[in-house]
């Protein structure tokens, strides 16, 4: 462990640490994102991910009564910076005066581990950070096996996809690819590709999610693209009975997972 010390705003190393988090070509390049917060440190630790450089505010964790856990910076340099530096580069409003600098990982298709009957939630083009991250939330709540996200437009070290989702991004598996390559995948896996789209669709309730399932679903503005209607083994769809024909996508998202948890726990009763 390297211990160092800042007290400057000017320091090239907050500069980096601030283009990382405002710049998506910043974190492909450098091959490194942020992550801020205790517990969402932690979860990415559990997850295997490595940390290069943690920044802390001694005084900013004592009175917010948090401490680094032992051993946390064993193999990570750590930087000790002045209030006024923290807050230049803190990302949210309440903070606890701990952040890193994270190696990056991409996992593929190829790398996901499925159990028998695997419950996955695929995601064509849909942008909004708080949205995936909330979603990432709900899946981690199912125990879903991966999250793919297909032809993305935002990446997925996003700071407001890592703050919304208080660390899912690290406990649900999570691949970004192309709308064929996951076509392709689920259909050699043999999973059941469900479209959540309001044309020619039943019911969710009434359709059976206890085998592999993939629930895909499409941006709220547009819904989901053609390639994915015509690969859909089922079309589903949730009731909307007020004026309005659309839920948040993540809203929708958690609905539809947890109508395959109910009835895969009803399989096993």
């Amino acid at each position: 462990m390297t211990e160092q010390y800042i007290s400057s705003v000017q320091n090239p190393k907050v500069k980096k640490l601030v283009a990382l988090q405002q710049k998506s070509s910043e974190r492909r390049k450098e091959g490194l994102f942020v992550v801020e917060g205790c517990r969402e440190l932690m979860h990415c630790l559990e997850a295997g991910y490595e940390i290069d450089t943690v920044f802390h505010c001694p005084s900013i964790m004592k009175a917010r009564g948090e401490e680094l856990p032992a051993g946390f910076l064993d193999s990570a340099t750590s930087i000790e910076v002045t209030e006024p530096v923290y807050e230049k580069i803190a990302y949210r409003g309440s903070t606890e005066g701990i952040m890193a600098t994270v190696h990056s990982r991409t996992l593929g298709l190829d790398d996901l581990t499925l159990r028998e009957n695997p419950l996955i939630v695929v995601l064509e083009r849909v942008e909004k950070p708080g949205n995936l991250g909330a979603i990432l939330r709900s899946a981690d709540a199912a125990g879903a096996d991966a999250v793919v996200i297909c032809d993305p437009l935002t990446d997925l070290y996003n700071p407001n996809l890592i703050r919304s989702s208080i660390g899912a991004i690290f406990s649900v598996p999570c691949v970004a690819c192309s709308s064929d390559a996951c076509i392709g995948f689920l259909k050699q896996k043999g999973i059941r590709i469900l479209t959540a789209q309001l044309q020619d669709s039943h019911l969710y309730y009434d359709t059976d999610m206890r085998q592999g399932t993939a629930i895909v679903m499409g941006t709220e503005s547009t819904g989901l693209t053609d390639i994915w209607r015509k690969a859909a083994d089922a079309h589903i769809r949730i009731p909307m009975l007020g004026r309005l024909d659309s839920l948040n996508v993540s809203v929708s998202a958690a609905i539809l997972l947890f109508e395959a948890v109910r009835q895969r726990e009803g399989m096993n009763k």
